[in-house]
């Protein structure tokens, strides 16, 4: 055999070698970090405290809501501490956690948004008979049953991609451990299996996605035979939402898995990857705010609650 050297740590390489730019590079992960965090926070804590919004709808939000923040806090806290320190490196066992991590997270989202388009499907199309189907427990089932899914499909993912030494090099062309870097240096019997692992993902995304589709489509159907304006105004603002949202996460799913690998640090490799790992989750609670008339109503109630904490009592 010929010797062959085992990396136990990776280094992540910057889009350019300049100390400035590399700084300017962490304050703006610090910001979008940040803003996400303060974003998704403020949804969950709305629609925990306002009992207008206690619903199945945005129960399944509030934890599209968590699974935001645990997906841009997998990434964004490591690249902000390596640009700002200068440290380029994380260990095998910190890459492997944060691959499993995010994959997590990406898997339940998807199982959400599936999970929530059949939500709207029954809302609308069967309102008679909506709290007997969408009763709490099935609402506490269905999420439960995202999370497992995902956990299974992560560890099996993680388990597949590191299952042997990665021993090309150690160098990842990318500011955290993408999958598609990590694949390009891996063996070749790992490329194999990683290759049979994607194709019989995208199969059940592409279920996921045709179940969406006629979910929505059926829910639009429907609300355009509506007579009443203010009726099926209501109803599409409850649903353009979850659809904006599962076009941002469909497209950069997309342009995660068929952009190319880089083989150099890039500003376009740059923003090609925060475009997937750090903008859905920073846009989502914005679309939320924006577009969903009882998200926005409550928020007013809760600014006017702490801003005027006297009228709580009078």
């Amino acid at each position: 055999m010929n010797n062959l050297t085992i990396f136990t740590e990776f280094l992540l390489m910057d889009v350019t070698a300049s100390r400035e730019l590399q700084v300017l590079q962490g304050v703006l992960f610090l910001v979008i970090y940040l803003g996400s965090l303060m974003g998704n926070l403020v949804t969950v804590t709305v629609i925990v405290t306002d009992t207008h919004l206690h619903s199945p709808m945005y129960f399944f939000i509030s934890n599209v809501a968590l699974v935001d923040l645990g997906s841009i806090s997998v990434v964004a806290p490591k690249a902000v501490v390596n640009s700002m320190t200068g440290d380029k490196t994380i260990s095998l066992t910190g890459c492997a956690a944060q691959v499993f991590l995010y994959v997590l997270f990406a898997a339940v989202e998807i199982a959400l948004l599936v999970v929530m388009s059949y939500d709207r499907y029954v809302a609308i199309r069967h309102p008679l008979h909506y709290r007997f189907i969408i009763t709490p427990s099935l609402c506490s089932q269905a999420v439960a049953g995202s999370w497992a899914s995902g956990l299974v499909y992560s560890a099996v993912h993680t388990g597949t991609l590191f299952r042997l030494c990665l021993t090309k090099t150690n160098v990842i062309q990318q500011y955290f451990c993408d999958v598609p870097q990590i694949l390009s240096i891996s063996s070749s019997d790992v490329q194999f299996y990683e290759f049979v692992l994607i194709t019989v993902s995208v199969s059940i995304v592409l279920i996921c996605f045709i179940s969406m589709l006629i979910s929505y489509v059926n829910i639009f159907s429907t609300v355009l035979k509506i007579d009443s304006k203010k009726v099926r105004n209501k109803a599409l603002s409850t649903c353009t939402p979850q659809l904006a949202i599962l076009h941002l996460f469909l497209i950069s799913e997309v342009v995660a898995a068929l952009g190319p690998t880089a083989k150099k640090p890039s500003l376009r490799n740059l923003l090609t990857a925060m475009f997937y790992t750090m903008v859905p989750p920073f846009v989502n609670p914005l679309i939320y705010c924006l577009r969903n008339r009882e998200i926005s109503a409550a928020l007013r109630r809760m600014f006017n609650r702490y801003s005027h904490p006297s009228q709580g009592f009078s």
